[in-house]
């Protein structure tokens, strides 16, 4: 399936004057059959819904006073995602308002008529709150707190990210959440800007458009949508006439070859980059170590230390995780063999959750080599959104190649590229007239398109690889190291840099360790100290993941470390 979610608004979409339409719960009742969830956004405060509408069972999550709560509806739990108003304000806006608020956990809501007046008391208070307006109402909110932002947490907690979602509604307050999903869709009765910013319109209003909306999904996954959303779209590189070349960023597999020194890695690692930067999740398999500094991608494994193939899968169960795993620690004979390991589970895994968006084969050949016999029981018959790298197309299994849909051929000799990759999978080449090699250029050939190869220019990863300042790895950050105490203050060992806290970490004791990552420690000490706000982000998600064993939180958050920082020169 393609879309796995489907992200609705309550009133207006799937109901009119506060009722919900009998129609789209039938609908939304067959959509979980189907093995879809369902996530519910509303402005309203949860004891409001509640009290008009009883099926919230129906939904994985009920995302609530317009992104601020977030409501499990098998526990009743209620989860705030901002900060509540503070006294003051809630004291001035009812001065001036004639008390004439609705109050929520997190939100302040009124009739539009009062705007003014809540402006006032925002300026006068100086709080950092924003004006949200949902037709005839004005809600005010934190900074930032938005439905986009309540749906990506109900998402993460089920394991999706937006590009598995449908959203569909029809005001205001919904254009956040509509421009994070994937696809969007408004009912009949939506307002014109919300119809300006979807996909398309359903024919009927409010619950019966929901309700058409599903069953279309049910039938096809909305199959008419499939590379037309312009948003979402991956670039290869830029045509002739400087316009993009791209392709659908679901249902296409990519070959890029090339002589040694040609520039595969150059292009591959600007599609990655370009597929992170639309938050496409991505798993590179890096048989040489070419990919161990990629921005935002955590490597795993290292010339001495195979990654189990169970730790890749359990740092991939997060969304916002990229990963690359290195296999220099694998003998090259053995490699097919993790391969034939490593592939069924990430492919198991797709079908659960949509994910790892884009799976990267560096130097494919070393994982699916030709004549490798047992791979053919591993390969599916679609790989499905997968980019293979190699020297040679006749090394790598002609099965594997016979799925690929676009090819990418680097360096000098690019017409030989392209002939070997059809002599393997048996189709005709026609190579045009003038066409040949062309410095920061790459032949690009739809095999399954009926069209002839055409040049495009290479668009190489636009950001630097990071480098560090040496105090952090290996210098001396005196009264900024950080200190393994544990509980009651057992110990004092001073970590003073980064290669000291990574060998220190190795060793202490596992109480010690739970005590500090339980507490937030070494995410706060890399924000603060360290200063290095993606490597505290990451680590701050291991630290809240209460599924992995303390022997795994170890070896990740070194793994980060490791990655963005050269400790060993």
């Amino acid at each position: 399936m393609r879309y796995l979610a489907l992200a609705t608004d309550y009133d207006g979409t799937l109901a009119s004057q506060g009722q919900a339409d009998a129609a789209a719960l039938s609908a939304v009742e067959r959509l979980r059959l189907s093995g879809r969830r369902v996530v519910l956004l509303t402005g309203r405060r949860v004891d409001d819904l509640l009290a008009v509408f009883s099926h919230t069972r129906l939904f994985d999550y009920v995302v609530a006073e317009n992104g601020a709560v977030l409501y499990d509806p098998r526990t009743r739990e209620q989860t705030c995602l901002g900060k509540p108003p503070s006294e003051e304000f809630l004291q001035r806006v009812r001065e001036l308002t004639g008390d004439s608020i609705a109050r929520g956990k997190v939100v302040v809501s009124t009739c539009l008529s009062n705007q003014v007046a809540m402006l006032q008391a925002i300026q006068e208070t100086g709080q950092e709150l924003q004006i949200i307006f949902n037709r005839d109402a004005v809600m005010v909110l934190p900074s930032g707190i938005n439905k986009a932002g309540g749906l990506e947490y109900a998402l993460r907690k089920l394991g999706l990210s937006r590009h598995e979602a449908i959203g569909i509604g029809d005001a205001q307050n919904d254009h956040s959440f509509l421009e994070y999903c994937e696809c969007a869709v408004a009912v009949a009765n939506a307002l014109p800007s919300i119809r300006q910013l979807v996909a398309f319109t359903t024919s009927g209003e409010a619950g019966r458009g929901v309700a058409e909306l599903i069953e279309e999904l049910i039938a096809n996954d909305l199959s008419r949508m499939h590379g037309r959303l312009r948003k979402n779209l991956l670039t290869l590189g830029l045509g002739s006439d400087g316009k993009p070349i791209t392709v659908a960023p679901y249902g296409v597999n990519i070959l890029i070859a090339g002589g040694s020194g040609s520039g595969k890695s150059t292009a591959a690692a600007g599609i990655i980059e370009r597929l992170i930067e639309s938050a496409y999740q991505v798993c590179i398999v890096d048989p040489e170590g070419d990919y161990g500094t990629l921005p935002e991608v955590l490597t795993l494994g290292t010339p001495y230390y195979a990654v189990p193939v169970n730790q890749a899968l359990t740092v991939l169960e997060d969304p916002a995780m990229n990963v690359n795993i290195n296999l220099l620690g694998i003998a090259l004979a053995d490699r097919p063999k993790y391969f034939r390991h490593l592939f069924p589970n990430l492919q198991a895994m797709r079908t659960r959750t949509g994910r790892p968006h884009w799976i990267i084969l560096d130097e494919a050949h070393h994982m699916i080599p030709a004549g490798g016999g047992q791979l053919d029981s591993v390969l599916p018959h679609r790989l499905g959104e997968t980019i293979l790298v190699t020297v040679h197309p006749e090394h790598v299994a002609p099965g594997a190649l016979s799925l690929v849909d676009v090819v990418i051929a680097v360096g000098h000799a690019p017409a030989d590229t392209l002939k070997a990759f059809a002599n393997v999978t048996r189709q005709t080449l026609s190579w045009p007239a003038g066409l040949s090699y062309e410095s920061g250029h790459a032949v690009v050939w739809f095999p399954r398109g009926g069209k002839a190869p055409f040049s495009i220019r290479i668009l190489s990863a636009r950001v630097e690889r990071r480098r560090h300042l040496r105090k952090y790895a290996e210098g001396n950050m005196r009264d900024r190291s950080f200190y393994f105490r544990g509980p009651a203050g057992r110990h004092n060992l001073r970590a003073h840099n980064l290669a000291i806290f990574c060998q220190i970490a190795d060793g202490i004791d596992e109480e010690t360790w739970v005590f500090h990552l339980r507490r937030g420690d070494y995410s706060r000490w890399f924000r603060s100290a360290v200063k290095d706000p993606y490597l505290a982000d990451q680590t701050k998600r291991i630290e809240q993941r209460h599924d992995l064993e303390p022997a795994e939180t170890r070896n990740l958050i070194r793994s980060f470390v490791e990655a963005r920082y050269t400790l060993s020169e």
